[in-house]
């Protein structure tokens, strides 16, 4: 499973993201948007305009990618699950 949170500087929402993938044990790569205007725009083309874009993927199709954007415990919860239990 691959889990990338898009983020951008002081944002609180980015910061509670992370920090609840860090006490689940999440494996995630994070990316700031603020210095990668490449992935900006691929994540304006999903349609967000706010961080943090979360995307997970299980397979490496992007045809089955989650995403959403905002601190959401629920979707998290659901699709994030930590790297032990993948295994």
């Amino acid at each position: 499973m691959k889990i990338t949170v898009y983020t951008t500087p002081a944002c609180g929402q980015c910061v509670s993201t992370k920090r609840w993938l860090d006490r689940n044990h999440a494996d995630y790569n994070t990316v700031d948007l603020s210095k990668s205007p490449q992935d900006l725009a691929a994540v304006k083309a999903l349609g967000y305009e706010a961080a943090p874009v979360v995307i997970v993927n299980d397979n490496g199709d992007t045809h089955d990618e989650k995403h959403w954007f905002g601190f959401r415990p629920d979707l998290l919860s659901e699709f994030c699950k930590p790297a032990q239990a993948a295994a």
